[in-house]
């Protein structure tokens, strides 16, 4: 393997943390196998009428999961969001229940988001925009980010996702954001400590125009920065300066442009483990 592989695989190593079952309950949705709870968790589910059956606890009517986390953020167990996600059983399969975002990770459950490498082709060369996230920011505030990142909302699709954190995180007009291409979906199942995070993001690129400039609109970024796509991928290698997601997206776009070797053997090995091919979390 390239000497210079590790500082990459260590983000993917950072990201996958989790070991299913790990201790952890399985929760079924109905029929459907959907997550796994921690075991500190089993108690306040089973006080509110959810039964165990074959080992799993399992929440007969999916639709019950909206009202159950409403409950579970009132009694102080986590701390809402007030955003409602999709829950699928599978990565790819449809959806089957909603609940609060912040909630998804005490059950184990699937959550889908969106990254997009913002760049600009100059004379001298690629360059990539890249935001600083808020201080106030619950999750890792301050770190580097995407021009634009972030969940996907119940109802939404991808592109309709990209196309609202465009507008409201860098005031990108909808004309130019749907110019946006889909390149890859990267996959990591993590342990953190809000629960189990199994991810899925898509990833796109967009070539914007050079005299354009994007601006905070929702006080969830700092400030942006427009730096050589070489300078970003030294800060992902050398620094965990990114916010940890996406340093995964940026080594996927460091393969694609072949700052790292896609056919080398560290290259196959980092492409296998964005992809999520080696962990059991989306079986």
């Amino acid at each position: 393997m390239a000497p210079d592989a590790a500082p990459f695989l260590r983000h993917l190593e950072s990201c996958n943390t989790a070991r299913l079952p790990g201790g952890r309950t399985p929760f079924r949705l109905g029929d459907a196998p959907a997550g796994w709870v921690d075991p500190g968790l089993v108690p306040e589910l089973e006080r509110r009428g959810l039964p165990r059956r074959d080992g799993a606890i399992t929440l007969a009517d999916p639709a019950r999961l909206e009202p159950l986390g409403e409950d579970l953020a009132a009694s102080g167990v986590y701390r809402s969001h007030h955003e409602l996600f999709d829950v699928a059983a599978t990565a790819d399969g449809p959806a089957i229940a909603r609940v609060d975002r912040g909630a998804l990770p005490l059950f184990g459950l699937i959550a889908h988001g969106v990254h997009m490498n913002g760049l600009v082709r100059r004379p001298d060369g690629l360059h990539l925009w890249i935001g600083r996230r808020a201080t106030d920011k619950r999750l890792d505030p301050g770190k580097l980010d995407h021009l634009v990142a972030g969940g996907i909302p119940a109802g939404h699709t991808p592109e309709d996702a990209l196309h609202k954190e465009a507008a409201e995180e860098a005031s990108i007009p909808l004309p130019i954001v749907r110019q946006a291409v889909p390149v890859a979906r990267i996959r990591y199942a993590m342990d953190r400590p809000e629960g189990l995070r199994r991810d899925v993001l898509h990833c796109y690129d967009l070539e914007l125009p050079a005299d354009f400039v994007p601006a905070p609109a929702d006080g969830e970024v700092e400030s942006f920065a427009l730096i050589p796509v070489g300078e970003a991928f030294h800060i992902v290698r050398d620094t965990d300066d990114f916010k940890f997601n996406v340093n995964l997206v940026l080594i996927d776009l460091f393969l694609r442009l072949g700052l790292i070797d896609p056919d080398s053997p560290a290259g196959r090995a980092l492409r296998a483990g964005l992809a999520g091919t080696a962990t059991t979390a989306f079986a």
